[in-house]
């Protein structure tokens, strides 16, 4: 029972966060002249219009890949993918529109991460909530009494953490990632183009992938425990 409770509150965190993400990526397309995702119903923070067009990112690959890890005898956690739609000819025609469009779905994370790291520090204050000894993605702060005080810390530690890993790994430069998008800041409409061109091409976005999966890991870690340092002021995290 404790995995499957843990499984559901990581799916919440998971859904909301995802939805958020993909719910800003179209906001701001609509915002930027682009309606293709509007009409798609996107533009929303309810889960179901982006279910319905990721099934398999939204409910299928995170409850394998959390019962691999959590039965595998490791700390359960969950991944997994949605997608927004646009007009590639529209993000050709304006590259910065698109890179901002881009940049919104990291950015939601990023303040989700914020809120719950607030979140975190005024359980604290109040009592409710306490600093732990050890740290997982789970266990950034643990209830001061357990019962109902637990399952907040528990949703809490993974809006932390799950937001962090989005946000840094949704910015790493590579298709089919955020990241890639965030070169319209800086190249023209032509320039754009052609790199969207090779962006495109096939198996860019499986490399892409393999690329980002291989770095995350350094990238993340040490943000992590930076992180940590920021929400606990002279914790000190023995290597």
């Amino acid at each position: 029972m404790e995995i499957l409770a843990l499984g559901i509150a990581w799916y919440f965190v998971f859904v909301v966060s995802t939805v958020c993400h993909e719910a800003s990526h179209a906001l701001l397309a609509k915002i930027g002249g682009d309606l293709t995702a509007f009409h798609g119903g996107q533009v929303t923070l309810n889960p179901k219009p982006h279910i319905q067009r990721e099934p398999m990112g939204m409910v299928v690959i995170p409850w394998v890949i959390y019962a691999m890890t959590a039965l595998g005898g490791g700390h359960g956690w969950m991944v997994g993918w949605a997608s927004t739609p646009y007009d590639p000819k529209w993000a050709v025609m304006y590259p910065r529109r698109a890179a901002t469009m881009a940049l919104a779905g990291p950015v939601s994370n990023l303040l989700l991460a914020l809120l719950a790291a607030l979140a975190i520090r005024l359980g604290i204050a109040g009592g409710i909530l306490v600093q732990p000894d050890t740290y997982s993605f789970a266990h950034v702060v643990i209830g001061a009494d357990g019962g109902v005080a637990q399952g907040l810390a528990v949703l809490l530690s993974i809006f932390f953490t799950l937001n962090l890993v989005l946000f840094l790994f949704n910015l790493l430069p590579f298709p089919p990632l955020d990241g890639s998008g965030l070169f319209g800041f800086f190249l023209n409409e032509y320039q754009m183009a052609r790199l969207n061109q090779f962006f495109h091409s096939p198996g860019a976005s499986l490399i892409g992938i393999l690329i980002a999966w291989k770095i995350f890991p350094v990238i993340f870690w040490p943000t992590f425990e930076f992180a940590l340092t920021l929400l606990y002021p002279g914790l000190v995290l023995k290597g």
